[in-house]
């Protein structure tokens, strides 16, 4: 009679995993990755039924092809959000120091590419973020990041500036450590002191600028991955803590806005003030600066705000543009030495137009990191004076209502966004009179009194209460009040119903929650991480959280979940 052939079942194939044969123990793991390919069921199923702990073991096994298909088949099944048991099943397994012994052991592109995938993959799980960093920090850093990057073979060769970024491993690497620097302080904390990675990440940078790779998902990874870094530096850091609050009162002094700061002390005490020695505006060395920066000096010297801008200026990926612009934002919060020297240079890199330039982007996420970019560099005197007189009408521009109020522009803006602007417009006319009236001359009044008077669902409360808060702040102005008047205003539209508005502009709020209005006064070396560093502290964001299935808003940071998955040869998104 003819002989039948049949497909194996689950438990059969789960089986040959532990037979004595390593090329059927291959072809069985084969096997598992084209029958998970996008069947989330599957996937349960074979974690039920023991199958990840037998490909975990394989990790270990003496032939390379038999890592070559656990890692295909592991990685298909930790692929996807809806697979985070899977995920923490493979760490409950011993799965990730069993990559890492492989991807330290074996010279196989191919394994390492598969390696540092499935790594990747479990990086998007909240629970796996700090196991990974522990666990694999160093092996990612010195045997993918550092080699791949050239940055040990410095200066920069032409020839690696052409290969570095079609590197999948390097693209993977990134990729994870994207995800866990997203994981809280102490996450940020061990990257940081991670020697060699902040080094190498620039270096990637800087190797791509001029290039056709500035917008590859390397340049993309590294940029999101410093800008994590960059967040509450001042606060987080040995040489944040160092600042003594005599210090931080005289650079205060120095970054003052307008001229009443000038014949007063900076708590309103009436004394004159010595230049710091610190001071520094964007020309001349930098002072107690006289070695070149490394390691993670880098990630807050003045030298890194060039890149950044030229990222800024040059690159077409979104999520490059919003990662320079948060990581420039993030570095000119508060009032750290270091924040101070880098809105200055800034606006001596020319910074400023670039800025006011991406405003004009279709890209919500975009305009809302530039323009909080934009109200941390306000701190400064002088970028204040040039922000009013050059980005005022673009600013104005991308509030909702009156001219553009059926443009896709105006539509495309969310809550958040808008919130932004009307917060960095507050920062710019505070202490400066002329660009209040700039903001009137732009037609801001119409605007943004059509946001704090709008009723019902047009507008969320926390934008109602930004666009208060500006309209507020122009009304303390009694030489303008005549002009207002002219245009038909009076106090009712600029004054809301509660003064509370008024206090405590500068309380710093994430890119999803509503300014807060509230003062707050707490001592700088006595202060709650949620709490301002001081009444001048500024907004400092970490990135959103986003996953290529689904997106999800988070209060503090944006982490790219970036996973892959893939049929037996193929590495492709499911």
């Amino acid at each position: 009679r003819e002989f039948g052939w049949r497909d194996p079942e689950l438990p059969e194939v789960i089986q040959m995993l532990q037979h004595q044969f390593p090329s059927v123990q291959s072809n069985a793991a084969a096997y598992l990755q084209h029958l998970c390919f996008g069947d989330n069921k599957i996937k349960a199923e074979i974690r039920r039924q023991g199958g990840i702990q037998l490909l975990v073991d394989l990790l270990d096994h003496r032939m390379t092809e038999v890592h070559r298909s656990a890692c295909g088949a592991l990685r298909n099944l930790v692929y996807g959000k809806a697979n985070d048991d899977n995920k923490i099943a493979l760490k409950n397994c011993g799965g990730i120091p069993a990559l890492v012994r492989l991807l330290r052991k074996t010279t196989d592109l191919e394994i390492r590419e598969l390696v540092t995938g499935v790594l990747w993959n479990l990086s998007s799980c909240d629970a796996l973020k700090m196991p990974i960093i522990q666990d694999a920090l160093a092996v990612l850093t010195n045997a993918v990041i550092i080699p791949h990057s050239g940055w040990e073979n410095s200066p920069l060769q032409d020839d690696h500036k052409i290969q570095l970024h079609s590197s999948q491993v390097l693209r993977n690497a990134t990729g994870c450590l994207r995800n866990v620097s997203s994981a809280g302080e102490e996450a940020r904390r061990r990257m940081r002191e991670c020697d060699g990675l902040t080094d190498a990440l620039l270096y990637v940078i800087q190797s791509a600028l001029g290039s056709s790779e500035i917008d590859s998902k390397t340049v993309e990874n590294c940029v999101c991955i410093l800008r994590n870094l960059s967040y509450r530096l001042a606060a987080e850091t040995s040489q944040g803590q160092q600042m003594g609050t005599d210090e931080l009162d005289g650079l205060l002094c120095g970054d003052a806005n307008g001229k009443d700061a000038e014949s007063s002390g900076c708590w309103g005490k009436k004394k004159k003030k010595k230049k710091s020695q610190d001071q520094w505006d964007g020309v001349g060395p930098l002072p107690d600066c006289a070695e070149p920066p490394k390691g993670i000096q880098m990630l807050w010297h003045p030298s890194i705000v060039k890149p950044y801008l030229t990222l800024l200026s040059e690159c077409s990926n979104p999520d490059t543009l919003e990662g320079a612009a948060g990581a420039l934002q993030n570095l000119a919060a508060g009032s750290w030495k270091w924040s101070v020297y880098i809105r200055a240079a800034v606006r001596k890199e020319k910074g400023l137009p670039i800025l006011v330039e991406l405003l004009r982007i279709d890209n919500d996420r975009v305009v809302c990191a530039v323009a909080t970019a934009l109200r941390n560099m306000a701190l400064d005197v002088r970028n204040k004076e040039l922000i009013g007189k050059y980005a005022m009408r673009d600013l104005v521009h991308r509030l909702p209502g009156a001219n553009n109020s059926n443009s896709s522009a105006s539509k495309a803006m969310s809550d958040d966004t808008v919130t932004a602007i009307c917060c960095t417009l507050h920062e710019v006319i505070t202490k400066n009179m002329e660009n209040a009236k700039a903001l009137r001359d732009a037609g801001g009044i119409e605007k943004l009194v059509g946001i704090s008077k709008s009723k019902g669902d047009k507008h969320s409360p926390k934008v109602v209460k930004a666009a208060s808060q500006v309209l507020n702040s122009m009304w303390q102005y009694r030489d303008l009040r005549s002009l207002y008047k002219k245009d038909g205003w009076s106090q009712y539209h600029f004054v809301a119903s509660s003064s509370t508005i008024e206090r405590d502009r500068q309380r710093p709020y994430s890119s999803s929650r509503t300014p807060s209005i509230s003062p707050v006064r707490m001592s700088p070396n006595n202060r709650s991480a949620s709490a301002p560093a001081s009444p001048r502290e500024m907004i400092s964001l970490k990135e959103r959280k986003t996953d290529y299935e689904s997106t999800g808003t988070n209060a503090t940071y944006h982490g790219n979940k970036g996973e892959h998955t893939s049929r037996k040869d193929t590495m492709t998104g499911e």
